[in-house]
């Protein structure tokens, strides 16, 4: 084997490790906050319930329509709120794998869009959970049929509230795409300024894919996202460029 191909197949190993590295240290985070998080488990499920308990009718509660349930629906949340809480560190974790090899001006671009990435989609599940949320439950309640007794089984409400947050967190991060199509030189900012109609058409076509078929949520997700479009074109204009023309990394460009 010659000396090339050698230091070729010693780097692709180094990498190698170094990636099962930083999996392991963003998987112990995880473990981490999770096992902190267990003894609250039951705490936080009552928290997430609120918005829907606050709207059932007098004497109404939660079911459990599996053995299980009452024990591993808290931990499947406390699963999930622990990975939301260890995001940035994962994040962290990604980027020190990824940035050595970045030319320079891709790190300048690199770290604001992560650091965004994270606080849309925390603001996209807060907007969930503090407006949305109970809107829905308001709305889905006060449609039930006389004689119906509204009695939500504790697992399909996980399911449905986290499926929620998770649209409404990638749904925030409109203005990291454009921003990153943008720096890609993929689109400019005029032909996306171009596009609006288009834009508000399918952001009014995505949330009624997205959300429970009433009006108000559809509504509550697609305004957002128009408005983050907007707020998406103004920063591909105020920090995003085409890329330039990659260089060597070694020469510092």
């Amino acid at each position: 084997m010659s000396e090339p191909e050698h230091d070729g197949e010693q780097s692709f190993i180094s990498h190698l490790v170094e990636l099962r590295e930083r999996l392991l240290k963003a998987v112990a985070a995880v473990l981490l906050v999770l096992l902190a998080l267990m003894p609250f488990a039951n705490k936080l499920y009552g928290w997430l319930a609120l918005p829907l308990i606050r709207h059932l009718p007098q004497g109404g509660t939660m079911i459990a329509t599996e053995v299980a349930s009452p024990f591993l629906t808290p931990l499947k949340l406390a699963f999930f709120v622990a990975l939301f809480i260890a995001i940035p560190f994962v994040l962290y974790q990604l980027w020190a794998f990824v940035a050595p090899g970045l030319y320079r001006h891709e790190k300048r671009l690199a770290v604001p869009i992560l650091v965004s990435s994270v606080i849309l989609f925390y603001i996209g599940c807060a907007f969930a959970y503090f407006l949305v949320l109970p809107a829905v439950f308001a709305f889905m309640t006060g449609i039930a049929p006389a004689g119906v007794a509204v009695t939500p089984d504790i697992g399909r409400y996980l399911d449905f509230v986290l499926m929620l947050f998770l649209a409404f967190g990638l749904c925030f991060e409109v203005p990291v795409v454009l921003v990153i199509l943008v720096a890609l030189g993929l689109v400019t900012p005029e032909q996306l300024a171009g596009s609006r109609r288009y834009a508000i058409v399918g952001a009014f076509a995505i949330a009624a894919v997205l959300t429970p078929p009433d009006v108000l949520s559809q509504t509550m997700l697609a305004v957002p996202m128009c408005l983050l479009y907007e707020v998406g074109i103004f920063g591909a204009r105020t920090f995003a460029r085409p890329a330039p023309a990659p260089t060597d990394p070694a020469s510092g460009a």
